[in-house]
């Protein structure tokens, strides 16, 4: 009797444990999917950005034409066939973490939206538009492990919460080549808390989905090349209050204005962004135009390059570029395309510290670029971790991290008194009640048409 209770309970256990293995290759799967698909990104936005500066060195007059028609074009797409995908992507994955209803859930990180963030945000990247690639990423692989936890028939609310959370770190992992900034950006913006259950499953997450982006891209690169620079303490330091003050309040000011225009913009051009919205957007995308051409192009894409050649100190920061570059950011989130912020940001960050090293000559001019661009990424996010382990690792240098945190809480204190509440939290608010309301009106729709 005993012998065969040990036999049953052997069998039991070899049954578990092969459904736990089937479990976890699952989710690996899950991870790896999340790396290949940040690198198709990734190459095809690299593609649709070198395809946009081509078109406006052959005729810069081109682009009055290409940006508001193309950008008209992706609002429409977007209204039509992916309704949720508008915008960064954070604050989506952020308000799935709070939604008790996962049909609603599963309706904003549906792998068809994702699918439309992607093409949407690389056709916006073609047009010129002033956005990045990072923040979709986030959906998108929150949206693919989403999917993995539906077929693995997750019903525990805090498992699937777990495994979106490791999604969207695994994103801003593969998206950057910045494995510690997906774990820390997953515990300091997606998740108010730290839950130890779930940690396992996202630090597995983000390791599997950074591999196979480093596999996919040939080597271990990193995003802004190697700075071997160094801000001693003394004198240098004078940096740290200037890009963080300024970050701090540059940040936070962008940040109050994007949390004002997700409510909506008053007057004429409010009623005009709400009835007609793809006017609206051409509208947009002809002010995006003249920046352009007013920058010789500079305010399109991305604003890596502008950024790395800031950094390598083989260009010079004029206060035009912050300018221009700001208001092109400000002006693609208000058109309403999908499209992210941490690349533009990143960019006006270091077109910040690139205008301070100017007055500061016998600090290295690269260094002072990084903490612009700590200060300023901070002063937005208000995630100061995020903000340094981000610009740390992908510029492969731990020599300035000390300069880089205080810069970046200090930027974080002065944009709080700027703008008081986080973007991404807030954003994620208004998605929310948003989301509520068109519930809402959907069930009243259906009450009616069953009266």
């Amino acid at each position: 009797m005993r012998r065969r209770n040990r036999i049953t309970h052997f069998r039991r256990s070899a049954r578990m444990r092969t459904s736990q293995w089937r479990r976890t290759l699952i989710f690996w799967a899950g991870a790896i999917t999340v790396g290949i698909a940040a690198w198709l990104f990734a190459r095809a936005a690299d593609y649709a950005s070198s395809l946009c500066m081509s078109l406006h060195n052959w005729n810069p007059y081109v682009m009055f034409a290409v940006i508001p028609s193309g950008l008209a074009l992706s609002m429409w797409l977007t209204k039509r066939f992916f309704p949720g995908a508008q915008g960064s992507g954070i604050p989506q994955t952020i308000a799935t973490l709070h939604i008790e209803d996962f049909s609603l859930v599963n309706r904003i990180l549906a792998l068809r939206i994702a699918a439309g963030k992607i093409c949407m945000t690389t056709l916006g990247l073609l047009c010129g538009a002033s956005i990045g690639r990072e923040g979709p990423t986030v959906q998108v692989g929150a949206a693919i492990m989403n999917a993995y936890s539906r077929f693995l028939g997750h019903a525990n609310v805090s498992t699937r919460r777990g495994v979106i959370l490791a999604g969207g770190a695994a994103g801003v992992a593969a998206a950057f080549n910045t494995p510690l900034a997906g774990i820390v950006f997953a515990i300091e913006e997606l998740a108010s808390s730290f839950q130890q259950r779930t940690s396992g499953v996202m630090l597995t997450g983000v390791v599997i989905a950074g591999v196979t982006a480093i596999v996919l891209t040939g080597g271990n690169y990193t995003y802004f090349g190697h700075a071997s620079v160094d801000v001693p303490v003394g004198t240098a330091w004078i940096a740290v209050l200037a890009c963080g003050i300024l970050g701090g309040l540059g940040g936070g000011l962008f940040s109050t204005i994007l949390i004002r225009v997700g409510k909506g913009i008053p007057g004429f051009i409010g009623s005009i962004q709400k009835n007609q919205p793809i006017l609206f957007t051409a509208l947009c995308g002809v002010i995006l135009a003249i920046l352009g051409f007013a920058s010789h192009g500079d305010t399109f894409g991305t604003g890596y390059i502008q950024a790395h050649n800031l950094v390598e100190g083989s260009r010079h920061a004029h206060m035009s570029y912050f300018l221009m570059k700001y208001a092109a950011t400000i002006i693609s989130y208000c058109s309403g395309i999908p499209g992210g912020l941490f690349a533009p940001s990143l960019s006006i960050g270091a077109s910040v510290g690139g205008w301070v090293a100017r007055f500061l000559p016998h600090t290295a001019p690269g260094a002072v670029v990084l903490l612009g661009m700590v200060g300023y990424f901070s002063g937005v996010v208000q995630s100061p971790l995020t903000a340094t382990v981000i610009v740390m690792e992908m510029c492969d240098n731990q020599q300035i991290t000390l300069a880089l945190l205080a810069t970046a809480f200090l930027a974080f204190g002065v944009s709080r008194m700027v703008c008081p509440h986080s973007l991404y939290g807030r954003l994620a608010d208004q998605f929310m009640a948003r989301q509520e309301g068109y519930l809402q009106k959907k069930h009243a729709e259906n009450k009616q048409t069953k009266a």
